[in-house]
């Protein structure tokens, strides 16, 4: 067969695309999934109705929370009034410090920490979740030649954790509301 000959497409067109099913199957079987997909958190009925109190609304955290909640079926109601419960946020608080040292005295690694407390109350206003504290940790390791590309990764990093913490608040969320059903 010439490499003009179109008579072999066919058969190339059937290897690809069987190759193409096999690496799609191969991939799912084993538990590949895309970042930040599949949380499939499911929360009561009666808990899809929330209000958001919160000190900065309009903060990066609140925010997150908010998108991470809508993504698992809670609808967020504008008046306190409108919702069966309220989620008090407080802020988020970032700290970063340092782990170890290099030769010259510079942090060579660094732990951050994203923590924030919250709370839930019901329509009538008593505390039906106490207080908590939710946290995330990640460690990094520092360039101190590479200023602005480590404050990058810092911004970068910080914006993961508070994805991280709205999720983390979420699955105590409803792991707390279906213990409340059983």
């Amino acid at each position: 067969m010439s490499p003009t000959d179109l008579t072999g497409i066919p058969m190339l067109r059937h290897t690809a695309t069987a190759t193409l099913l096999f690496l799609t199957l191969f991939l799912g079987a084993c538990g590949f999934h895309l970042r930040g997909t599949g949380e499939g958190i499911t929360v009561a009925d009666e808990w899809r109705s929330m209000y958001l109190d919160t000190g900065n609304p309009n903060s990066e955290f609140s925010r997150e929370i908010r998108a991470r909640f809508a993504a698992n079926g809670i609808v967020w109601a504008d008046k306190r009034e409108d919702a069966n419960y309220t989620l008090i946020l407080g802020p988020e608080r970032f700290s970063q410090k340092n782990l170890s040292l290099n030769a010259e005295a510079r942090a060579a690694e660094f732990e951050l920490t994203l923590a924030s407390t919250f709370s839930v109350r019901d329509d009538k206003g008593k505390q039906v979740m106490p207080n908590a504290n939710a946290s995330v940790l990640k460690q990094m390791e520092n360039d101190p030649r590479n200023v602005v590309g480590k404050a990058e990764e810092i911004r970068i990093l910080r914006a993961e954790m508070r994805t991280e913490l709205a999720q983390q608040i979420m699955r105590r969320i409803a792991f707390f509301a279906a213990s409340q059903d059983a």
